[in-house]
């Protein structure tokens, strides 16, 4: 370390890498994988640069948080995503939603700043013009439009 508490060695000299890198370096090797995997083989599919204790923590911590499955698998655990990158970013994404009392502005404001292609996306998809969306939930797929699983939770979008 050097005098201001950072690694030198590193560009710029400092060690620590930006938030959620590892997590995601991580998810995209299970994500990868044909199977689990144990810490040992993610770090083997991260070439290496990481010691295979950092590789267990971010492994625990993303069970902790629910985005990994484990089962044993010798003395230790192997890992399995629970759900693609695109459901991930989604479970991401309503659980900041409800973090905040004001969803209305909040949703507001996430809609002004969409593309426009993404918001015409966002209106085929409310509007149920997309067809059939294929959705899994709790390991079975969801196969109504979706409008249909809008009026299934009761806010029929007419």
């Amino acid at each position: 370390m050097d005098g201001t508490g950072r690694f030198a060695g590193r560009e710029g000299g400092d060690a620590r890498r930006p938030a959620g890198e590892l997590e995601a370096g991580v998810l995209a090797a299970l994500w990868s994988a044909d199977g689990p995997l144990t810490p040992g083989e993610v770090q083997g599919a991260l070439g290496g640069s990481l010691a295979r204790t950092t590789v267990t923590t971010i492994l625990t911590r993303l069970y902790e948080k629910g985005a990994v499955t484990r089962g044993r698998s010798g003395r230790g655990y192997a890992y399995t995503p629970t759900e693609d990158s695109p459901g991930l970013t989604a479970r991401r994404m309503h659980t900041e939603l409800a973090k905040e009392e004001d969803r209305s502005t909040v949703l507001a404001r996430f809609v002004s700043q969409l593309s426009d292609e993404d918001e015409q996306l966002l209106r085929t998809l409310l509007d149920g013009d997309a067809g059939v969306v294929t959705e899994v939930t709790d390991g079975a797929e969801d196969t109504r439009t979706s409008s249909d699983r809008g009026r299934a939770r009761g806010g029929d979008q007419g």
